[in-house]
C-alpha cells in the first residue's frame, strides 16, 4: 500500500496553514466546538428547552433545582429520573419551602409531546428534547419568583445575548474597517478630523456613555425595537479602537509595491483600499473580530442588568439578572444567578478561540 504523500506546506495558503496551526491548539478547538454549541442552543432553543417562554406555575415560585438521578432506594436504574417537590410554608419565617417527595418518581423522557410552540416563529410543534410525561415538570435549575423555569429561559436569553454580538460585531466592524481604512489611506487633514472624533468618543467612560445612549431610546419601542436599537448603540461605541488598529496597518501597507502598482494601474482609492489593503491582514481582522464578541456580550448583559438594555417580556441573560439585584432573594435563592455561569463560558469560550486564532495567524509563532 503506497504510504500517503506528506502535505508541502511551502505551497499551501495562508488560510489552509491558519487552518493547521489552529488545530494545533487544543484549548482552541474545544472552546471552537462548545461556542458551536451554543449556537446550536440559540438555534433550536425551543426544542431544546422543557417549556415554553409563556410557561409559568406560581405554585413552584422559587422552586429549587431538581437533582436528575439514576439511584433510589429501590437500586439503579437505567433510566434518569427526578423527585417530584413538595411545598410548605415554614410557620417561623413564613416562606415557602420545598421538599423532595420520594414517593413521586418522574422518568425523564426524551422527544416527550410537551407543550406547544413555534420553531424560530414559524414551524408549529410540541416536541421537547426531554421532559417528563403527563402533568409533571421539571426544572433541572430551578424557577423564578413568577414560577417560570430557568433553564428554559436561559436557552431562550441564549439565542438574543449571541445574536446581538454578532450583529453589534458586525456594525461595529463596518464601521471601524471603513473609517480605519478612510482614516490611513487619506492622511491629512481627513485624518485628524477622524482621530480627534475617536478621542473624543474614547474619552467618556464606557459605562456611563452606554447608560447614556440606551436611555435615549423611547420607552414606547416594541421589544423588537429596543434589541435593535441596543445594537446600534454597542456598535456606536465600540468601533474606535479598531479603527485605529486599521488606520495603523493601512499606513504602513499604502506604500508597498502592490498598492503602488494598483494605483498605477488605475484603480480608484475605494478599490486599492478594499481590494487590496483590508485583505492583506485580514487574518488580523478576524482575530480582532473573534475578540470583539465576548465584548459586546458583555455590554448588552450590563445595560440589560442595569435596567437600561433590553426589557421583559424579550429574555436575555441580562435580563435575567435583574431578579438577582435583589440580595435577600439571592441569599435564600443562589440559582437565580444561574445565567453568570451560561455568560462566563461563553466570554471564556470566545477568548480561547480568540488567543488559538491569534496564534495562527502570526507567522513567527510556533
Amino acid at each position: 500500500m503506497a504510504a500517503k504523500p506528506k502535505q508541502d506546506l511551502s505551497t499551501a495558503s495562508q488560510w489552509r496553514l491558519m487552518a493547521i496551526k489552529f488545530r494545533k491548539h487544543r484549548p482552541a478547538v474545544w472552546a471552537g466546538m462548545l461556542v458551536l454549541c451554543l449556537y446550536g442552543i440559540a438555534a433550536f432553543c425551543e426544542f431544546l428547552a422543557p417549556h415554553t417562554q409563556q410557561y409559568r406555575d406560581i405554585d413552584k415560585a422559587y422552586a429549587p433545582p431538581q437533582v436528575v438521578r439514576f439511584i433510589s432506594s429501590d437500586g439503579i436504574h437505567l433510566r434518569p429520573f427526578v423527585y417530584g417537590l413538595e411545598g410548605f410554608r415554614d410557620p417561623q419565617t413564613h416562606r415557602k419551602v420545598y421538599v423532595e417527595d420520594r414517593e413521586a418518581r418522574h422518568v425523564i423522557r426524551f422527544f416527550v409531546r410537551g407543550e406547544p410552540y413555534r420553531l424560530w416563529g414559524v414551524i408549529p410543534w410540541d416536541r421537547h428534547l426531554f421532559g417528563l410525561e403527563g402533568d409533571a415538570t421539571v426544572h433541572l435549575l430551578g424557577t423564578d419568583s413568577l414560577g417560570r423555569d430557568m433553564l428554559s429561559r436561559i436557552f431562550y436569553g441564549t439565542r438574543i445575548s449571541l445574536t446581538i454580538g454578532l450583529i453589534g460585531v458586525g456594525l461595529t466592524f463596518v464601521l471601524g474597517l471603513v473609517i480605519g481604512a478612510i482614516s490611513g489611506f487619506f492622511s491629512g487633514w481627513v485624518d485628524n478630523i477622524i482621530q480627534r472624533l475617536i478621542e473624543v468618543i474614547m474619552s467618556f467612560p464606557n459605562i456611563p456613555l452606554w447608560m447614556a445612549l440606551a436611555a435615549a431610546l423611547p420607552t414606547t419601542w416594541t421589544p423588537l425595537q429596543v434589541y435593535l436599537g441596543i445594537t446600534v448603540v454597542l456598535s456606536l461605541v465600540s468601533w474606535t479602537g479598531l479603527a485605529r488598529q486599521v488606520r495603523g496597518k493601512i499606513l504602513s501597507l499604502r506604500e508597498e509595491d502592490f498598492a503602488t502598482a494598483a494605483t498605477l494601474c488605475g484603480a480608484g482609492p475605494a478599490r486599492v483600499m478594499f481590494r487590496h489593503l483590508l485583505p492583506s491582514f485580514s487574518s488580523h481582522i478576524i482575530v480582532s473580530l473573534t475578540l470583539a464578541l465576548p465584548t459586546m456580550i458583555l455590554a448588552e448583559t450590563a445595560l440589560s442588568f442595569l435596567g437600561l438594555g433590553l426589557r421583559p417580556p424579550v429574555t436575555s441573560w441580562g435580563v435575567l439578572l435583574i431578579e438577582a439585584q435583589n440580595v435577600q432573594a439571592l441569599a435564600s435563592h443562589p440559582w437565580l444567578l444561574s445565567p453568570v455561569v451560561f455568560v462566563v463560558i461563553t466570554v471564556l469560550a470566545f477568548n480561547f478561540v480568540g488567543d488559538g486564532l491569534r496564534d495562527a495567524a502570526d507567522p513567527y509563532s510556533k
